[in-house]
């Protein structure tokens, strides 16, 4: 994987390319977006392989403004970003996008009166998965989350844990090639995090996982390389042992993670 980003000016020491192979999945250059009058943020750089990103920043640092641009539901006010070589911007880059997209949004909307399993069929049907082997997928992805034993149960009786997974297992059932997580874990039991936790390294051996938290923890056991933003930019883009050799002898990666996110570096 290869990361390329922009590192807010007199933060932390520049990060420099570092090219590891494969092919770019996520592309931004000069990216920016602003409500109104309020840049949210500005000038933000960065190219993504496969593997598990983690990107974080404090309530308002623009994480899910971001996660949503990449999504292809918001469109940037400046700059470009690229998913598998096309254009957020086009119509048809969209519809090209979509079809190899996963994406999980903070608010998980699901159809309450519909199974569970049938939830994950008609996204992975509408996400291109030949009807023939939807059954295969839905199961595949319950499994993959630990909801197969609610298979059949009506989606509108989960807990706010189970419906976070049900959630994932429609974001994964036709295997992207990019997966957008927006606080995966939230509300999600100790066990069932440790288990997602492995899930998104899993996934991230052969695709992108770009996973925004307000974790350090999390992002340090699961991440390969790091997004951090903070004051309308990136304050860091690097893998956690660039981070780790900026922080103070002895202090773990959360810890550092936490520094910059709080502006103490």
């Amino acid at each position: 994987m290869t990361m390329r980003g922009n590192n807010t000016e007199g933060i932390l020491p520049e990060i420099r390319d570092v090219a590891i192979g494969g092919d770019a999945t996520v592309e931004c250059r000069n990216l920016g977006f602003r409500y109104g009058r309020r840049d949210v943020f500005s000038d933000v750089s960065f190219t993504l392989m496969s593997g598990v990103v983690g990107l974080l920043g404090a309530n308002g640092a623009g994480k899910t403004t971001l996660l949503t641009i990449l999504a292809t539901l918001r469109m940037p006010k400046s700059g470009q970003a690229l998913l598998l070589g096309e254009d957020v911007t086009s119509v048809t880059g969209r519809q090209r996008i979509r079809r190899s997209l996963g994406y999980l949004p903070q608010t998980v909307e699901v159809m309450g009166s519909s199974t569970v399993f049938d939830n994950v069929a008609y996204a992975a049907w509408a996400h291109g998965v030949d009807f023939s082997e939807v059954g295969c997928a839905v199961e595949r992805a319950l499994e993959a989350v630990g909801l197969m034993d609610v298979a059949t149960l009506r989606a509108r009786k989960l807990s706010g844990g189970q419906r976070r997974r049900l959630g994932i297992a429609c974001a994964i059932a036709h295997q992207p090639r990019v997966l957008l997580l927006d606080e995966p874990t939230a509300g999600v039991d100790p066990l069932q995090r440790v288990r997602l936790h492995q899930l998104m390294t899993l996934i991230g051996k052969k695709s992108t996982v770009v996973v925004s938290t307000h974790l350090a923890d999390e992002a340090a056991r699961v991440a390969d390389y790091l997004l951090i933003m903070r004051d309308g930019g990136l304050a860091f883009a690097g893998s956690p042992q660039m981070l780790s050799e900026c922080g103070m002898p002895g202090m773990d990666v959360a810890r550092v993670i936490e520094t910059v996110m709080a502006g103490e570096r």
